[in-house]
């Protein structure tokens, strides 16, 4: 079974005008103690994210020399994880099955799936994947049609439903996320929150994740 940090990091282009904005923000969270971070990005263009996948891979092995470097994973697009190099894809309810995709990328790369309800998690429990995401928490912005809530409660009962590692995802702060990982998620995945000073807030993550 893999083991997951307590901050699961989420880089999302969305948020970045240029290729190296968005390296330099990733950067900053690995000097904050990151070790996770997921690349996302949703405009469907493959070059560019196939450009910036490999630019992400690039400077996380030139700017952080191992053991240090940062495991990487994509979002959706199992054939960019490969050409880029990546070290794992998480996939949504509407991708590829997770069987499917484990296919593509083989038993060596994690795989992670999005679930949002007890059914989506006890179905994703039966795959291969490696670790389940719960969500959202709490209301999110990042999402222009987030599913409904499943809040601290719907935290509880996923982790008495799956032995697999768990990440929950949506709105969490570091002023929430204690709470989020007392109900029994693994890891918070975290997008707004470490937007600002990303180096600062990733170690206020960890320390309150201690």
């Amino acid at each position: 079974m893999i083991h997951l940090p307590g901050l699961y990091a989420i880089v999302d282009s969305a948020f970045f005008p240029s290729t190296r904005e968005l390296t330099d923000f990733a950067h900053e969270l690995v000097e904050g103690g990151c070790t996770l971070l997921q690349y996302r990005n949703k405009s469907g263009n493959a070059r560019v994210i196939l450009e910036q996948a490999r630019e992400l891979r690039r400077q996380s092995r030139a700017r952080a020399p191992a053991p240090h470097v940062p495991k990487l994973i994509i979002n959706d697009r199992a054939d960019l994880c490969l050409a880029a190099e990546f070290d794992g894809v998480h996939i949504g309810q509407d991708d590829l099955s997770p069987e499917s995709v484990r296919k593509i990328i083989g038993p060596g790369r994690w795989l992670g799936v999005s679930t949002h309800n007890p059914e989506q998690l006890r179905e994703a429990d039966l795959t291969s994947a490696d670790y389940l995401a719960l969500g959202p928490v709490f209301s999110t912005s990042s999402k222009e049609k987030p599913d409904p809530l499943v809040g601290l409660e719907g935290v509880r009962r996923a982790r008495q439903l799956t032995g697999k590692p768990l990440v929950a995802i949506g709105g969490i702060t570091r002023a929430n996320a204690a709470s989020v990982i007392e109900a029994g998620a693994d890891s918070v995945a975290v997008i707004s929150d470490l937007l600002r000073e990303p180096r600062k807030s990733a170690e206020e993550f960890f320390r309150l994740l201690r």
